[in-house]
């Protein structure tokens, strides 16, 4: 059969146009060969200290350290500066939320119960109950608001706003409604926010610390004033980075890669994390201290029973 020019030209204008399409694909697939071939221009490997007064910074690693000379670094910026005494000091700490197989650590925030208080606020705590001497003892404890199933109106409709919201197990049921509405903050045993001891979760929420996660793996969070005693400022800071270290599991890296510390008007600090991290055993070590344990028994034990 014989093809007419004017039919063919269809047929070569696409040839043309998938040609043209694969040459552009070899020059590049060859100019991405030719860039990996090309040496990694070196950089300057970074110098530990500086010598003079006046450097570049980025050509020097951060310094860091530790806890207690940081403290009394923070201090004397603040003598010499002239600033508050009793400002408030910051930490910011950056976490590594990774897990296994693309999974990671789900962004939370915590409560705590700090070894030394910096302030005299109080959170507004409501009290879940129907029963009159229950609630009674909650408002002699402090708690803002006490009542029962009349509040979850007013909660749904934002007339009724706490910091906190706690309950005794026997009203949790008729609660359901506000799940959604109040999210994390429902109460619940793991938050130790459901329970019978209403002194107890009172008192713990009305002065207790909170934190979060933001920007999905860092934590910004006041935990002192400067004019508190070095040791104070430190077993609070160590108090929070215990807390937040429940979150990972042991066997995992550990979940602060950096911490921070700084006042309001001071620059912020690198700390060496050694000393503050929690100490965790690794179980398989301990187990075959154990097994070696009970190898050096052995032998003692049997010239026992001969």
């Amino acid at each position: 059969a014989v093809v007419s020019p004017a039919a063919a030209r269809p047929y070569a204008a696409a040839a043309a146009k998938a040609a043209k399409k694969d040459a552009k694909k070899d020059a590049k697939r060859s100019r991405q060969e030719k860039e990996k071939e090309k040496p990694l221009p070196r950089r300057r490997p970074l110098m530990s200290k500086p010598v003079d007064d006046v450097y570049l910074t980025w050509l020097y690693r951060r310094p860091s350290y530790e806890l207690e000379q940081a403290v009394g670094m923070l201090k004397r910026f603040q003598e010499l500066d002239f600033t508050h005494p009793k400002q408030f000091v910051y930490i910011n700490v950056f976490l590594d939320m990774a897990l296994q197989k693309k999974k990671k650590v789900d962004p939370f925030s915590s409560s705590v119960s700090l070894p030394h208080r910096f302030t005299d606020e109080v959170n507004k705590v409501l009290v879940f109950t129907e029963n009159e001497q229950e609630a009674e003892v909650a408002r002699e404890h402090g708690a803002a608001i006490v009542g029962g199933v009349e509040l979850i109106k007013w909660i749904l409709e934002d007339e009724i706003q706490a910091d906190f919201y706690v309950a005794v197990p026997a009203i949790i049921p008729k609660l359901i409604p506000l799940r959604n509405k109040l999210k994390k903050k429902y109460p619940s045993v793991r938050r130790n926010s459901l329970g019978s001891d209403i002194p107890r979760m009172v008192q713990f929420f009305r002065e207790c610390h909170q934190y979060t996660v933001e920007d999905e793996s860092v934590i910004k969070t006041r935990i002192a004033r400067l004019d508190m005693p070095t040791e104070h400022i430190i077993a609070n800071l160590k108090t929070i980075i215990h807390d937040i270290c429940t979150f990972k599991p042991s066997n995992f890296d550990p979940i602060v890669q950096r911490l921070v510390i700084r006042s309001s008007t001071s620059e912020g600090l690198l700390l060496n994390l050694d000393g503050i991290l929690p100490q965790v055993e690794k179980v398989e070590e301990k187990e075959e201290e154990d097994a070696g344990d009970e190898d050096q028994q052995k032998p003692v034990q049997e010239s026992l029973s001969t």
